[in-house]
């Protein structure tokens, strides 16, 4: 279970990769650009889904007796991701 859990940590915080990706993109999007502001955003969240609900979908049909761990870790690590990334903005400023 000890491995359920970080291997769900792990994902939690690589599932936030695609947001820090779609704020990056949105900021240096101009206003003639295909994607947007808004696309480039809402692609990140997609993506962001798309890992969690991948890696949950796998965990569920392949290692049952450990799936709620394993999702409940994904969800802390996404979670603390956000708050450490927040953080981190607040004290650069």
């Amino acid at each position: 279970m000890v491995v359920a859990i970080v291997v769900g940590l792990v994902v939690g915080v690589g599932s936030f990769a695609p947001l820090i990706f779609g704020m990056n993109k949105a900021r240096v999007a101009t206003p003639t650009s295909n994607l947007g502001h808004a696309g480039s955003l809402l692609l990140g969240v997609l993506l962001s889904f798309v890992i969690l609900g991948g890696a949950m979908i796998v965990c569920a049909l392949f290692f049952r007796d450990v799936a709620i761990p394993f999702v409940l870790a994904e969800a802390g690590g996404i979670a603390a991701a956000a708050v450490a990334f927040g953080i981190s903005k607040n004290l650069r400023k």
